[in-house]
């Protein structure tokens, strides 16, 4: 079952100079995670806005759980939750009041507000800086805490725009493993990011999106075979790069490519180890030794470059 769709949609800016999104189309499985991957400008955020209420398109449509976002806003505010880029937290409250003040804004009443604060506030480890201003806590506590906000009515659908932006690598694990403790209880989830790692680490499947369109969809691993199979890597010295060069032609049947700075000579091979070998013993029957040598499977960084010919930083998101 199709949790989230969204069928065509089109946003410009600027009296239409500026297209944002360009009929773009996804849709996420229910129990699942969409990893919606591209650089900043490609239209990342404005789809979220979209699907969370926050922005009408120009044109298309768009479901999240069977309810129409355009014509039914409200609706679907009751069944979604919400994170964007920044912390929506006030930095004057403590981390208790701020969760208070949501679920009173949610209509949950006093009581419910209170016990929904003290749960979220032990799920995601805060208990103890529960009393303590927001304005002296770290980033990845912040993330937390507005993540929290964005459970406080116990969504069906999660949007998660960009949630581990601005957090170090062990704030970005902890933060990784807050989401998945999520999905493997139900919650469907639209994740946003400029990390392919964490696209690789997180979603199900992945959209990459560039130029307000959906250039490529599939799993990671999906994503990966169109880039090719393993690329030989072999490291030598100055003086052997020529005839390493032929060597991994004829092993490959293609032209390698070189690295002159690290003296690398690559090459996408089909048979994997056993083109290693070869390489390998045909080096050592021409008296060259290898300084380095192996096999790399293609990443996501490989995959983006391939697909829209650029890194996944690029320019300004437009919205």
């Amino acid at each position: 079952m199709k949790t989230v769709i969204a069928e065509e949609l089109v946003k410009t800016y600027d009296k239409g100079k500026v297209r944002a999104l360009d009929n773009l189309s996804l849709d996420v499985e229910e129990g699942t995670v969409l990893g919606v991957l591209g650089p900043n400008g490609a239209g990342k955020t404005t789809t979220v806005r979209i699907l969370s209420t926050l922005l009408r398109p120009d044109s298309g449509r768009a479901m999240v759980a069977g309810i129409d976002v355009i014509k039914h806003p409200d609706k679907v505010r009751e069944v979604i939750g919400l994170s964007g880029q920044y912390a929506a937290v006030d930095e004057i409250l403590t981390g208790y009041d701020n969760l208070l003040m949501f679920g009173q804004l949610y209509h949950l009443g006093k009581k419910n507000a209170v016990t929904r604060a003290n749960e979220l506030l032990e799920r995601f480890n805060l208990t103890e800086a529960a009393k303590r201003p927001i304005k002296t806590y770290s980033g990845g506590m912040r993330r937390r805490l507005d993540l929290a906000a964005s459970l406080i009515v116990k969504p069906k659908v999660l949007f998660l725009d960009e949630p581990t932006t601005g957090l170090d690598p062990r704030g970005r694990q902890e933060m990784w493993g807050v989401i998945q403790e999520l999905v493997k209880g139900g919650v469907t989830l639209l994740l946003t990011t400029q990390y392919l790692e964490e696209a690789d680490q997180l979603a199900d499947e992945i959209a990459v999106i560039d130029t307000g369109k959906v250039i490529a969809r599939g799993t990671s691993d999906v994503l990966k075979k169109q880039v090719g199979g393993e690329r030989l890597e072999v490291v030598v010295e100055s003086a052997h790069i020529a005839k390493t060069m032929q060597i991994v032609a004829a092993v490959s049947g293609l032209t390698p490519t070189l690295d002159e700075g690290l003296r690398m000579i690559s090459a996408p091979v089909s048979t994997g180890s056993k083109a290693l070998f070869e390489v390998l013993k045909n080096l050592d029957d021409a008296g060259i030794h290898a300084l380095d040598v192996g096999l790399k499977r293609p990443s996501l960084d490989d995959v983006f470059l391939s697909l829209t010919g650029h890194s996944a930083e690029k320019k300004e998101d437009v919205a």
